[in-house]
């Protein structure tokens, strides 16, 4: 089980603006920052995925695209999934994948994805039946 998840980000303004709105489709809000890194969750407590700022311990970057990292974050309805994915790309985002059923994944699910800013593949989910 997993309690939260971090990704490096190369401008951590533009991408916590990207997710301020991407993820207020599926209920998580900006809900802590520290030392720089922002976090989301539905309670200020509980922030369960952070932006943490790209600090490549050799001064290169971190941040790339087509590194193979795929975040998804479950959401409860299928227009939930179609808000998450029309947000990403009025904010930013590439398409990855418009949503739909995908039955070859499990029955039942239907899903969008999106690149982000920095070239992170992510998705909304809602797995139905």
């Amino acid at each position: 089980m997993l309690d939260h998840v971090s990704i490096p980000v190369q401008d951590p303004a533009r991408a916590a603006a990207f997710y301020d709105h991407v993820l207020a489709t599926i209920g998580l809000r900006r809900v802590k920052e520290v030392g720089g890194a922002i976090g989301y969750g539905r309670e200020p407590a509980w922030p369960m995925f952070w932006l943490e700022p790209d600090l490549h311990p050799e001064g290169g970057k971190s941040a790339r695209a087509g590194i193979g990292l795929h975040i998804s974050f479950r959401a409860s309805s299928r227009a939930e999934v179609q808000s998450f994915h029309a947000a990403a790309l009025a904010n930013g985002g590439c398409d990855a994948g418009a949503p739909g059923p995908r039955p070859q994944y499990s029955a039942g699910f239907y899903g969008a994805f999106a690149f982000d800013p920095d070239g992170f593949k992510i998705e909304a989910v809602v797995r139905e039946g």
